[in-house]
């Protein structure tokens, strides 16, 4: 396999058909059914579909009997399954699945985007392309067969190839795992899991995602009256909701420091992932947190630049990412409000079960309410996290080498904060699988916020990556 001729290949590919084709998706706001309940009437999530069913279609007749079908199980999102059989004489005489993942729905629009940026808005700057689920997921199927494509116009063959995209990743893949059981004849046992959907330390090497978080969540509502009324009357008789509310929180948070208190939302570290750490913190330095867009005097939780990456990695951690029952500062009188919601995202430790914290934290804040108010969580997901097995001598070296041959510089090992309930899924599945997990979600790309980016280098360097990898793994399963 030549390598400067997949570079070649993969980039013209990149530049005349994937990103006009992401330009377009941008502009779909196929936003997630958590996010948007009406999907089904609104069409979006099919026009995305559609979109990169028609381009995928077009290259499938360069592999030998490929097929594509949008599988719809009732009632949940679409998924495209694209089967790719071994390729090559050679090809055909290896039995085992590379399964490469990706998903196509997107966060909510957010708010605080420049003047000239938006969600929908496709824009190109310089190797940025800016616009909503673009590098989150967007590009991943193009990717992903950019890389076959690359190794097809040199005749290098490859095992059977399986391609799945989803639809409900951000609202915690629940419809997944119908469809991998439905799938599952047809997927088989995979020897090799490609994903495309993680982050990347910086846009100067590769970077494998060793570990995810996974996570809990729901709305915390504390209702105290059945009606607002005048504050002036109430106030120090009717105990304010949100009083309450911020209480509850104090038994999950310390909220001087912003620690997990339970300690059955801790894991003990392995000791692998801390010199991980170590050293992810040293190559990083202080981009660890300079990425973030902080506000002038603001400074990150801790000047431990390890214990930075193993916060976001390995320990649990809690966001409130909506309220609810306060009026807007422009309508707010003089009432004592009768209740106080809060949305909660609680990220755990790869190796804590999302279900197990999900239940204890409904136990937790729903228990002994103060004053005897109303109390309620209600779960809307739980994720598990995952931790990656140890790379097989073939792999490890091949993405070093892959590193080099297309970044210049050394491959790099980090976990990520976010979660890709997919690879938990597939990780108790298929245990003897390895694990190829990457992304282009680097510095200020903002994936879920706004002024979201996919840099477009780093993605084109990620499919020629994933192309050595594919090609790769025949060899050793061919024995060649």
């Amino acid at each position: 396999m030549d390598t400067s001729r997949i570079s070649t290949f993969v980039s013209g590919l990149w530049d005349t058909e994937i990103v006009p084709q992401l330009v377009e998706y941008i502009r779909i706001p196929n936003k997630s059914p958590m996010f948007d309940a009406q999907w089904r009437e609104h069409g979006y999530m099919d026009q995305a579909v559609k979109l990169m069913e028609d381009w995928a279609r077009t290259k499938l007749p360069a592999f030998e009997g490929a097929t594509l079908e949008v599988v719809r199980l009732e009632g949940r999102t679409p998924l495209i399954y694209i089967d790719v059989p071994a390729q090559g004489e050679q090809g055909k005489g290896t039995d085992e699945t590379v399964v490469l993942y990706g998903h196509l729905d997107k966060q909510p629009e957010m708010t605080g985007w420049a003047d000239d940026l938006g969600p929908w808005t496709p824009v190109l700057k310089g190797d940025k392309l800016y616009g909503r689920g673009g590098a989150d997921d967007g590009y991943a199927i193009f990717g992903s067969l950019a890389a076959l494509l690359a190794l097809r116009e040199q005749g290098v063959p490859h095992a059977r190839c399986v391609i799945l995209i989803e639809a409900c990743e951000e609202s915690g893949s629940y419809d997944l795992p119908y469809y991998v059981d439905h799938l599952a004849g047809r997927i088989g046992n995979p020897a090799l899991v490609v994903c495309l959907d993680s982050g990347c330390g910086n846009y100067d090497q590769l970077w494998l995602t060793t570990s995810l978080r996974g996570m809990t969540g729901g709305n915390l509502t504390v209702q105290v009256l059945e009606e607002g009324v005048h504050s002036g009357d109430a106030s120090g008789v009717v105990p304010s909701s949100f009083r309450i509310l911020r209480g509850l929180l104090s038994r999950l948070e310390d909220q001087e420091t912003g620690k997990i208190i339970p300690k059955e939302l801790y894991v003990d570290i392995p000791e692998q992932r801390k010199a991980q750490a170590r050293t992810s913190a040293d190559v990083l330095g202080a981009d660890i947190y300079d990425k973030f867009p902080f506000v002038e005097g603001m400074q990150p939780t801790t000047d431990d630049l390890t214990e930075l990456v193993l916060n976001r990695t390995w320990r649990p951690q809690l966001s409130v990412t909506g309220i609810g029952g306060m009026p807007p500062l422009e309508s707010a009188g003089n009432v004592l409000r009768p209740k106080t919601s809060v949305k909660l995202s609680l990220r755990v430790p790869p190796t804590l079960s999302g279900a197990e914290a999900g239940r204890f934290l409904k136990q937790l804040l729903e228990k002994d309410p103060p004053y005897g108010a109303k109390v309620t969580f209600a779960l809307e997901k739980d994720g598990s996290g995952w931790n990656a097995p140890a790379l097989s001598p073939w792999l490890e070296e091949t993405v070093a080498q892959a590193s080099q041959a297309y970044f210049g510089q050394p491959a790099a090992y980090m976990g990520e904060g976010g979660s890709i309930p997919f690879m938990g899924m597939l990780g108790e599945k298929f245990p003897q699988a390895q694990f190829l997990i990457t992304g282009v979600l680097g510095p200020h790309s903002n994936a879920h916020g706004p002024n979201e980016f996919l840099h477009i280098p780093t993605g084109k360097r990620v499919s020629m990556v994933v192309a050595s990898v594919v090609a790769r793994h025949f060899q050793e399963a061919a024995g060649a």
